[in-house]
C-alpha cells in the first residue's frame, strides 16, 4: 500500500479534482491512502501530531528540500524495489513549516522533488502525478513525456 501523511486539507476544488483523479489512477495498481491532519498554529504541535501516526512498520519517506533527488525512472526504480520487500510507503509531506530532525529521524529516507518551495495542495498533486508515472514506468506502460 502507499499511504501519504499531510498536514492539512486541500481547500481549492481544482486541486481536490486532480488528486481524486491520480488516486484513482493509481488504485488499478496499488492500494493508497491519505491521511490528512489538521494544521495547527503551532508548528511543534503539528510536528508532534504527525510523529504520532508515523508506523515504523512502513518503509517511511520524507518530503523534504534536504533529500536526494530522483529522475521519474529513479523513483520508479524505488519504489518497484523497496514495495518488494515492504508491504507499505508512507510519503510524509510536512506542514507549512517543514519538517523537523525528529521526523526525518524515524524516516528510512529523505527525497526532495525540487529546491523550490510548493504549496501543500499543488505538491500533493505532483507527488501523486510521480506515484502514478512510477507505476506505468514499472509496468512498462506508455504515458506522455
Amino acid at each position: 500500500m502507499i499511504k501519504i501523511l499531510c498536514v492539512g486539507k486541500i481547500k481549492e476544488k481544482y486541486l481536490e479534482e486532480l488528486i481524486v483523479d491520480y488516486q484513482k489512477r493509481i488504485s488499478k495498481y496499488m492500494k493508497i491512502e491519505i491521511v490528512e491532519l489538521k494544521d495547527d498554529s503551532i508548528h511543534e504541535r503539528e510536528i508532534a501530531n504527525l510523529s504520532k501516526i508515523i508506523n515504523s512498520k512502513d518503509y517511511n519517506v520524507a518530503l523534504d528540500m534536504r533529500g536526494n533527488i530522483f529522475s521519474s525512472e529513479e523513483f520508479a526504480s524505488f519504489v518497484d524495489k523497496t514495495l518488494v520487500v515492504n508491504s507499505n510507503i508512507t510519503f510524509i509531506i510536512g506542514p507549512s513549516l517543514g519538517l523537523n530532525e525528529e521526523i526525518l529521524n524515524k524516516c528510512n529516507k529523505v527525497i526532495s522533488f525540487s529546491n523550490m518551495t510548493f504549496p501543500h495542495g499543488l505538491f500533493r498533486g505532483i507527488l501523486l502525478e510521480q506515484i502514478y508515472r512510477a507505476f506505468k514506468i514499472i509496468h512498462n506502460e506508455s504515458y506522455h513525456k
